[in-house]
């Protein structure tokens, strides 16, 4: 039994489909199937039901599997320990990020990150907070940065800091002539949302206090832009909330429609997570302090700033 074996072995079972994974393993489909088959015989034991299309895990071959995604996490876990007590801080790393921090919190640190890291291959993937979490589950990315608390029990969150909301509310609203807004003026009827899966639409529901129905609007927007949000809030369709780094781009027309909240003002926490294995960490660790370095630094604006959490 190898290493290699066991690899070959997870990846089977994941995509159901040897050509697959021998093709996500980098390997021929004759090499791979070979050593599969030579582990089943050295187990006597049947790991996959090849019968069934798509292919079919049996339930030892469920148990194995299990057991071999330990395995496989502690023979990379050497290796980590091995990076931490030399200090190196290099190779592949597969970041996550929710599509409502991606656009503003990326071009804040990204730079930054590369030149103090040259030796870290960063791979960013743009997915939403269900999907980042299955990916951690399944090892495909190293750790995600999204809105928590998640309290999912094989991740561990690390706050990197708390964000406003922030209403967008052009003149003609009714709140237009307010100078700060608390969450008892917001109407659900009249705040224009991102569309379902996005987790700053469940903030912005939690914080009107009031579920969504369907008689509360006249229209159903389907977009994850808040660029199009702002639009229709400028053609009268309503106001929107924005969080606090989205309001850091828009031009110095729509910055006049800002109104920020009475304090405290509600805000997003924002945390780096991965899972507990905690593979890779002394990079996920260079990723949250130089996050945390650029945040703390770079905005304060009109009186509002982002919170750092303690120990930041």
């Amino acid at each position: 039994m190898t290493i290699t074996q066991l690899q070959y072995v997870l990846a089977v079972a994941e995509y159901k489909n040897f050509t697959l994974a021998a093709e996500k393993s980098f390997v021929t489909q004759p090499t791979l199937s070979m050593q599969v088959q030579k582990l089943e015989d050295e187990l006597d034991v049947l790991l996959f039901d090849r019968s069934k299309k798509p292919i079919k895990v049996t339930e030892v071959g469920k148990k194995i599997v299990a057991q071999a995604k330990n395995i496989v996490n502690e023979a990379h876990r050497i290796k980590d320990i091995v990076d931490q007590e030399k200090g190196f801080i290099g190779g592949d790393f597969v970041l996550g990020i929710i599509p409502t921090i991606m656009p503003t919190l990326l071009p804040m640190f990204l730079k930054t990150f590369i030149n103090k890291y040259p030796k870290v291959n960063l791979i960013i993937r743009e997915q939403n907070t269900e999907s980042l979490i299955e990916n951690l589950r399944d090892g495909h990315l190293d750790a995600a940065i999204a809105a928590t608390p998640l309290e999912v029990d094989f991740l561990v969150e690390r706050p990197l800091y708390y964000e406003p909301f922030v209403g967008y509310v052009p003149k003609q609203h009714r709140l237009g002539d307010q100078k700060k807004l608390a969450p008892e003026d917001l109407e659900i009827g009249d705040i224009l949302l991102l569309q379902d899966g996005h987790c700053f639409r469940e903030g912005v529901l939690n914080l009107c206090r009031a579920p969504l129905r369907l008689t509360d609007t006249s229209f159903k927007l389907q977009s994850g832009s808040f660029e199009t949000l702002v639009n229709l809030a400028n053609e009268g369709m309503g106001m929107t909330l924005l969080p606090y780094l989205n309001t850091l781009e828009l031009d110095e027309r729509k910055r006049e429609n800002l109104k920020y909240f009475k304090d405290p003002p509600p805000a997003r926490e924002v945390s780096i997570i991965f899972h507990k294995n905690e593979l890779k960490l002394q990079i996920t660790e260079a990723i949250k302090d130089t996050i945390a370095s650029v945040v703390r630094g770079a905005i304060a604006f009109q009186d509002v700033k982002i919170i750092s959490p303690l120990g930041n």
